[in-house]
């Protein structure tokens, strides 16, 4: 009976189920007691209450279940201390109540218990002897509670260990090297507590280990080189701690390495080159140590970066021009260093939009005209010009008799073109890649008729509107790809490697939405996100208005779903990561986008698909005015994982039980179950999609929680 919206209390009739295997009511609304009478269930070996607004605490009459394997109580109420007694569980889930006091002693009595969840609860006190000791042990999570005790006593070596979480908690003590002999460890997660002294170097012998965060404790110390050894590592966080000595080059040995940080400590020397080696990290951040030298040339060998930071360091030189190969970046900072010499114009081949700041340098020299340094953060660079707050320093090194009665009026003659050439450029730098590949035609008279054409294209708009025109055949349904909120979208092939997706309105300039079309272009100019269609540029003209768009090789999600022969192509891991990158652009365009985002027709028909199967969501409006909430694009995401994960439309599906709701039931049979990694992560999916369908708005997450999760998963 779990995943409704049953409320009120648990009827105590249900204790009359003498044969009752397995009680699931969990994710429902039930409130008050956990009725003592369940203990009568002898026969019951699962029992699930979690996620519900259940109180009080756990009736001690839970002990009688004998034949009890699996306890779910988490996401609840329920206060007061684990009581003894809750023996031979394979499974005790207590996560996310009010729980205080000590663990009981006999948690692991029977030598049965393998996943242990107590995190987000006031619980204190050491970790108990039974837990210590516990061999069974798969998962265990003890994080955001108040547990005390020297860590290199409070836990033992464990066979067949894979995570364990024991962050924001208050243990001290050194690392024990015991760590290195749980060899099936993949995830250790001990942040934000006491722990000093060094990492012991054995910690490289634990090959195994995917994930270690060690941050925000007192750590000193080199980091060992051993770690070099760990070839399986996604990501190492070393953060706010006390290492110093250098970035041993062994890390890029690392070659599966996703997330590092480093930052705030007390590391020196120069970022190694071995760094070039990691194809796949996203997330890179060394900043606030004592770093030094010029940042090596091989930071361009990290493609995938979506963040990078090396701020508040001591480096030197300039700005190495290989950054213009970083182009999945959304936020770079390099402030608070020694950096020297010019911006280097491969800023302009970055994506537009992302969050720049250079401020406290010594860079000189002009700042590149691109939308990019619209909002970058540039001061403490007194030699720098060209930009917003930097044009003073121009000004005043052209002309610096300030006391000069014509000082002010050359100013105004000198700063009235850059503004006019700034302004421009920032409406230009849309299409600046396009123009580098364009060749310049003469200039063509625009016909007058009926209105005047207007661009924000870093081209000539006359030339750019005839070629639209002739590379369509003058909008040719020959040269149609599909159907847009506005208009009719066609792909204009203006050279060989330069293909553009035009969106035309359907209408008639006198019939044009023009406050929605300029929304949109609005909307579409101030977001840049990696998961999002780039906007290129516009016309209006009296014969033909239209968008110009980033031209998508796979086209639609839909129309590969709907295809037995592109679907096949579409394989697990494929269909995760599209599901991911549709949740990062919503989330992005409700929470980081001023004012929000809200897209109101979210749906496999506009989720598009680069050469790389990776998506972009498209056809979006911005909702100034408008009744809907982010609450319904929640809701459309949902049937779109739906969609994904089945290939079809799922009619009735969500109303069906949750536990219908997994890979081997609703899986697109087109293509071969996945290996059961991915698998798992494809039910991860299809258990956010169930939350995203809750029929009550006000309890779907957000599309910001939604991302995270995907991201951690």
């Amino acid at each position: 009976m779990g995943y409704n919206q049953l409320s009120d209390s648990i009827p105590l009739s249900l204790a009359n189920l003498s044969n009752l295997e397995v009680l699931y009511l969990g994710e429902n609304k039930l409130s008050g007691f956990i009725p003592t009478r369940l203990g009568n269930l002898k026969a019951l070996t699962n029992l699930g209450l979690s996620d519900n607004q259940l109180s009080g605490s756990i009736p001690s009459s839970l002990a009688n279940l004998s034949n009890l394997q699996s306890l779910y109580l988490g996401v609840n109420k329920l206060s007061g201390s684990i009581p003894q007694g809750l023996r031979n569980l394979d499974l005790l889930d207590l996560s996310n109540n009010n729980f205080s006091g000590n663990l009981p002693e006999d948690l692991c009595y029977g030598g049965k218990l393998q996943r242990f969840t107590a995190n987000s609860n006031q619980l204190t006190g050491p970790i108990s002897r039974g837990l210590q000791n516990c061999l069974s042990l798969i998962s265990a999570r003890f994080d955001q509670n108040q547990f005390i005790g020297d860590i290199s006593n409070s836990f033992g070596i464990y066979p067949h260990l894979k995570y364990l979480d024991i962050s924001h908690n208050n243990f001290h003590g050194e690392l024990s090297q015991n760590w290195s002999n749980c060899k099936n460890l993949t995830a250790l997660v001990m942040a934000y507590n006491n722990i000093s002294g060094s990492i012991p170097p054995d910690f490289g012998n634990s090959t195994q280990l995917q994930r270690l965060d060690l941050s925000s404790n007192h750590l000193v110390g080199e980091i060992p080189k051993e770690f070099g050894k760990m070839k399986s590592m996604l990501n190492l966080s070393l953060a706010n701690n006390e290492l110093s000595g250098i970035i041993p080059p062994q890390l890029g040995s690392l070659e599966l390495l996703e997330i590092l940080d480093l930052s705030t400590n007390r590391l020196s020397g120069s970022i190694p080159r071995s760094i070039s080696q990691w194809e796949h990290i996203h997330y890179l951040n060394l900043s606030n140590n004592k770093l030094t030298e010029k940042i090596p040339s091989e930071i361009g060998k990290l493609v995938q970066l979506t963040e990078l930071d090396l701020s508040q360091n001591l480096l030197a030189e300039e700005i190495p021009s290989e950054v213009q190969s970083l182009k999945n970046l959304q936020k770079l900072n390099l402030s608070h260093n020694r950096l020297s010499g010019s911006i280097p114009n491969a800023f302009t081949s970055l994506p537009s939009g992302i969050d720049i700041d250079l401020s406290n340098n010594e860079l000189t020299g002009p700042v590149p005209l691109c939308s990019n340094f619209v909002n970058a953060c540039l001061h403490g660079n007194s030699g720098l010009c060209g930009n917003f707050t930097g044009l003073k320093f121009c000004t005043s090194q052209i002309y610096k008799k300030k006391n000069d009665p014509f000082h002010h009026q050359l100013i105004l003659v000198i700063m009235l073109p850059l503004i006019g050439v700034i302004l421009l450029g920032l409406f230009m730098c849309g299409l600046i890649a396009y123009r580098k590949q364009t060749r310049h035609y003469p200039k063509k008279p625009l016909d007058k008729e009926g209105g005047d054409y207007f661009s924000i294209t870093s081209f000539d708009g006359g030339v750019v509107y005839d070629e639209i025109l002739k590379a369509t055949n003058n909008f040719d349904e020959a040269y149609s790809i599909g159907t847009g909120g506005y208009g009719t979208v066609y792909k204009a092939k203006l050279q060989p490697n330069n293909v553009l997706a035009v969106n035309k309105l359907h209408s008639s300039s006198e019939n044009v939405d023009q406050n929605g079309f300029l929304n949109e272009v609005r909307a579409l100019t101030n977001i840049r996100h990696r998961n999002i269609v780039k906007l290129y540029g516009y016309c209006s003209h009296a014969r033909h208005s239209f968008l110009i768009y980033e031209y998508l090789e796979k086209g639609s999600l839909g129309s590969i779903l709907r295809s037995d022969v592109l679907a096949k192509k579409l394989d697990w891991l494929k269909r995760v990561n599209i599901v991911k990158a549709v949740a990062n652009g919503l989330a992005y365009m409700h929470h980081d986008c001023s004012p929000p985002i809200i897209h109101r027709d979210i749906s496999i028909g506009n989720i598009l698909l680069d050469s790389d199967y990776e998506a972009h969501i498209s056809d979006f409006e911005l909702a100034y005015t408008m009744v809907a909430t982010e609450k319904c694009d929640v809701y459309s995401f949902g049937i779109v994982v739906l969609e994904v994960i089945m290939g079809k439309h799922p009619g009735e599906l969500p109303t069906l039980p949750a536990d219908y709701l997994v890979l081997v039931n609703v899986g697109d049979s087109r293509i071969p179950l996945p290996s059961p990694q991915v698998e798992k992560q494809v039910n991860l999916v299809l258990n956010l999609s169930r939350v995203c369908l809750n029929s009550n708005p006000h309890e779907r997450p957000t599309m910001h929680h939604v991302s995270n999760l995907l991201t951690k998963a």
